[in-house]
């Protein structure tokens, strides 16, 4: 089997999943490259997700208005998911069409909001949006119900605009006007959420959204240089039309999926890293209906993609340290006491599950790291590899093991750096590594306690690639 194909179906699952381990990345290659993007982007067509053996054992995390509960419970299923992509998909609209508990404060209606990006997340844009509009955490978060006929808020209106379809502007030009933003609120006046139950005695019942028809200003409207009396949905059928739209949701796909590239409000005078590109997923978006399933499997083909120069060109998110590390371990594969604290580490290394710190959601690439967050990925990391007892730690101890040069300095190291990505590093930091091996004696198999001494050495230089710069992109 070729290690360009491994390595090219390890930046797939890095991308399009949450990473591999190297027995299924053998596994996806002999099936295909481009029957493996089927087979994720088809995520209904694998055995669907179930919370009964989760709450079974642990059936404190059954009190769902508590947000932590809910970040614990995404965590596991990321781990464990035969549907990465939907997951995936999630995550990434999670980013961008956000609300966070700090407002909501019901983290049960968060999840029912992460629900509803893995069912519509790979569909159309346009009923995503209008979900979007109709999700009671969503109304609540950005003070939609407060917004009332005669009586406009602005807050959903702008950030449906800004934040959400069309972007402040492109190629040096604003996509709207002041005036665009009022008559979107007008629209939406209405659109709120229906009264709800007290919470006690049996505590929280979910949200419901309700269309209030006497509160809806029905009145002529003016968006985008189309007038009408314009409800919401109509206003989400113009946004969709636009050459903004396509363009905005190019640029948030290559960001999360391809490679990294400056922050949403640098966009309007920044052009994309690659405008040949984001033409290439305009022209998909636009083609296919507004329909993400398409477009992603343009960009997952492309030769933009595959292309050896976005191969570690994103930093890693901490959701990805933490679950990718996870599933290459290959540990809490059921539920066990101690996932708390896994789930948590997304939160410590800067990105807390379901709470974003603003509506614009977190800033990703290089601002993921600092010297603290640095440090966190580094230990996680580095705790995960160094319990050889874990199955996937075992397996790659054995695999660099059977390699006929797995007496060297360099066939140790090269193995490690080959089964924890295929992980391309300088020069200069295998020169590193090698030197430390080297440093620390002779290497040997041939022996019970050469073995012993042997895998501990393995594990140690995972725990050292684990602490490299290189590590922290995928």
């Amino acid at each position: 089997m070729e290690n360009t194909d491994i390595a090219l179906m390890a930046h797939l699952m890095r991308r399009a999943a949450f990473g591999a381990t190297r027995q299924q990345l053998e596994e996806y290659v002999a099936k295909g490259y481009e029957a493996t993007v089927e087979e994720l982007l088809a995520p209904e067509a694998q055995p669907p997700w179930q919370d009964d053996i989760y709450l079974r054992a642990f059936p404190e995390y059954g009190d769902r208005p508590n947000v932590i509960n809910n970040e614990v419970m995404w965590t596991y299923r990321m781990i464990n998911t035969h549907r990465p992509m939907e997951d995936k998909i999630a995550l990434f609209w999670h980013g961008i069409l956000c609300s966070g508990y700090a407002k909501v404060d019901n983290g049960r209606q968060l999840s029912l909001q992460i629900d509803m990006f893995r069912r519509l997340g790979l569909g159309s844009f346009r009923d995503l949006l209008i979900a979007l509009s109709r999700d009671p955490a969503m109304v609540q978060y950005l003070d939609n119900i407060d917004n009332h006929k005669g009586s406009i808020n602005e807050n959903y209106g702008r950030e449906l605009l800004e934040l959400f379809s069309l972007g402040v502007g492109m190629d040096g030009q604003f996509n709207y006007t002041e005036d665009d933003v009022k008559a979107a609120s007008r629209a939406f006046t209405g659109w709120n959420v229906a009264p709800t139950m007290p919470v006690f005695p049996f505590g929280r019942a979910d949200w419901e959204f309700l269309y209030d028809p006497a509160d809806h200003d029905d009145g002529e409207k003016t968006f985008l240089g189309e007038t009408g009396c314009w409800n919401g949905e109509d206003i989400v059928d113009i946004i969709v039309r636009q050459p903004a739209t396509a363009r905005f949701v190019a640029r948030h796909l290559y960001n999360f999926f391809v490679a990294d590239d400056v922050q949403v409000p640098a966009w309007k005078d920044t052009p994309p890293r690659d405008m040949e590109a984001i033409r290439t997923l305009e022209e998909a978006f636009v083609d296919n209906g507004y329909e993400l399933r398409p477009v992603l499997r343009v960009l997952f083909n492309s030769d933009f993609f595959k292309s050896e120069a976005v191969r570690y060109a994103k930093v890693k998110s901490p959701t990805d340290v933490v679950v990718g590390t996870m599933r290459l371990v290959r540990d809490y594969s059921s539920p066990k006491p101690g996932l708390f604290p896994i789930a948590m580490e997304v939160g410590y290394m800067g990105q807390e599950l379901m709470n974003p710190p603003t509506v614009e959601g977190w800033h990703t690439g290089r601002e993921w790291i600092d010297s603290g967050s640095l440090v966190e990925r580094i230990n996680f990391v580095s705790e995960q590899v160094s319990n050889i007892g874990l199955p996937g730690v075992r397996d790659i101890v054995d695999r660099v093991a059977a390699r006929s040069d797995a007496a060297t300095p360099e066939g140790l190291v090269d193995g490690c750096l080959d089964l924890m990505g295929p992980l391309e590093v300088t020069g200069k930091t295998r020169d590193s590594l090698v030197a430390h091996v080297r440093e620390a004696g002779p290497l040997s198999t041939d022996t019970q306690e050469a073995r012993s001494v042997f895998d501990r050495r393995v594990s140690e230089m995972l725990q050292m690639i684990a602490a490299s710069a290189e590590y922290q992109y995928c």
